[in-house]
């Protein structure tokens, strides 16, 4: 019954047996692959899906959902008390889309024509980090780096090369990084220097610096593709 619904859709796009086809079927219609970005580190509310989607509307939103849910891909459920509210989170198939995810994020920052000055959802600046680590930088450091940002909290475990990141309440952290989502790019990405950031206001350092002032030299973009 659960592989009926996962593969029954209302309509076909596409007369073609590759699964990237189906893929398509499933997560083409705008906004889709979006939502499930933001649903990668764990359950979220309707409203908070809209906050880390600015231009999606309410509508839309609950469409999406409502197609992604039909595919198997999303589900919702309700959180027992004190919270006892809604929340929507991908299902064991849904999550294993990451490294899709993930791996189409990657190929396309590759382009010139990518924006940084667009909106970035704390998801997708989390999200950055465990995709664009470069694991010779890192070497065999371990590191627990907390991060808040737009009234979120997440933990960035750092061992044997990989990153793993996850919302949290930061216990354990050596240094904290706080700022909003964009306030973070300049210095992970653009090579600015986090004591500048601090002067700036930009971001907010707590713990070890040491540690904080490492870890922020250990992601780089990749390089942009040569258009002829």
């Amino acid at each position: 019954m659960e592989s009926q619904k996962i593969t029954s859709l209302e309509k076909r796009w596409y007369d073609d047996a590759c699964g990237a086809a189906l893929g398509m079927e499933f997560v083409g219609e705008r906004w889709a692959l979006l939502i499930m970005r933001e649903l990668l580190l764990g359950p979220r509310r309707f409203g908070e899906l809209r906050s880390g989607l600015p231009g999606l509307s309410a509508n839309v939103l609950t469409q999406r959902l409502a197609s992604l849910e039909r595919s198997g891909i999303v589900r919702r459920h309700r959180l027992p008390s004190p919270a006892n509210v809604q929340v929507y989170e991908l299902t064991p198939w849904g999550r294993e889309s990451e490294p899709v995810i993930l791996a189409l994020a990657r190929w396309a920052l590759r382009s010139p024509a990518h924006d940084p000055s667009l909106s970035f959802s704390p998801v997708s600046l989390l999200l950055s980090l465990r995709m664009l680590l470069v694991p010779e930088r890192a070497d065999d450091w371990r590191a627990a780096v907390g991060i808040r940002t737009d009234e979120e909290t997440f933990e960035a475990r750092l061992e044997q090369g990989e990153l793993k990141v996850a919302r949290g309440p930061m216990d354990g952290m050596e240094a904290v990084l706080s700022g909003t989502s964009s306030a973070f790019l300049p210095v992970i990405y653009g090579g600015m220097p986090l004591a500048a950031a601090e002067r700036a206001g930009m971001l907010r350092v707590e713990g070890n610096r040491a540690v904080a002032e490492r870890f922020v030299t250990l992601f780089a973009l990749p390089d942009k593709v040569a258009v002829e």
